[in-house]
């Protein structure tokens, strides 16, 4: 029997405390950018699959700063060409976001196969280059002074 992804996964937010972001290159799309993202896996929380995401596609700790869930979960339609990862009839995504702010931009370990470049944009900037909307919106939200507790 398949193992299929969750439709269940994490948007993380990586930015400075001036709003740099931090924005990975898809190794199976170029051009297309985003924030940190992945599926939850077996019984992990997702607090778990955010600090595993990240230390994944980044190479960074999470522990060694501040990662934060702003318990909002955002829905969408699951692209076609990534519809077989999942089990037979799963169309839409449950994506939980998170942010982690560092004290300043630096480099990261990209995973290759993942990622083909990262890049620290101003956050109007990464708001207009991420293709995701979810992603989008969680960084007008920063832009726009949001602040999880």
């Amino acid at each position: 029997m398949p193992t299929y992804k969750r439709p269940v996964s994490v948007l993380v937010v990586i930015h400075s405390p001036d709003l740099q972001i931090l924005l990975l290159e898809r190794a199976s799309h170029p051009g297309y950018w985003q924030s940190v993202t992945g599926s939850q896996e077996g019984e992990e929380s997702l607090a778990d699959t955010a600090r595993r995401e990240v230390g994944e596609e980044t190479g960074l700790d999470c522990d060694a700063f501040r990662l934060l869930d702003w318990h909002q979960t955002q829905t969408f339609e699951i692209f076609q060409e990534w519809r077989h990862r999942y089990a037979p009839g799963v169309t839409h995504n449950q994506e939980h976001v998170f942010s982690l702010e560092l004290p300043a931009p630096q480099p990261v370990r990209l995973a290759p196969r993942e990622h083909l470049a990262y890049r620290w944009v101003p956050w109007q900037q990464a708001a207009t280059e991420v293709f995701s909307w979810t992603n989008r919106d969680a960084i007008q939200a920063l832009g726009e002074g949001f602040r999880p507790t």
